[in-house]
């Protein structure tokens, strides 16, 4: 099962359309759809606007691959829970978003070998049809609590 979320802030059509053409392209690949839209009827995937928390988790488990925005609830959760994940930022030349926030974050968490971004929709497409089914890896893990390290290097910086 492939699991798509957008979030529920703002319609992201660009990425739901290009999920509802690869949905065309992979038959009989359950796709579960969590996107707020505005314009972009999809014809291959059903998508629903709202997922209460439970209904997000248990889709985070199931899946085998997620598909996302720029989200750092939803990319956490992912690598929470050893899911391979592809990010396709939301842009602010598309209105999608009021700033690049998510551009940025994806750039660095690339950079970083954590994630697999898409940077636009024909790269989305590509990056799914060459890893579904055998090719799809968690990146990167993180636990459900922050380090040791984190936490001291937290206290430090708050008793300076």
């Amino acid at each position: 099962m492939i699991f798509i979320t957008t979030g529920t802030q703002e319609p992201f059509d660009r990425l739901v359309k290009v999920a509802d053409e690869i949905a065309a392209l992979l038959p009989g690949v359950i796709f579960k759809v969590q996107a707020f839209t505005a314009q972009y009827q999809a014809t291959h995937i059903d998508v629903v606007n709202f997922m209460t928390p439970l209904e997000f988790e248990e889709n985070m488990k199931n899946a085998s691959l997620i598909i996302s925005h720029a989200g750092m609830g939803t990319i956490i959760s992912a690598l929470v829970n050893m899911k391979p994940i592809i990010v396709m930022p939301r842009m602010m030349k598309y209105k999608e978003h009021r700033n690049e926030h998510q551009f940025a974050t994806a750039k660095k968490l690339d950079a970083l070998q954590y994630v697999d971004v898409a940077y636009d929709e024909n790269e989305l497409r590509s990056k799914v049809l060459e890893m579904w089914p055998d090719k799809l890896r968690c990146l990167h893990q993180v636990g459900k609590f922050a380090s040791q390290q984190l936490i001291d290097s937290l206290q430090t910086y708050i008793k300076e």
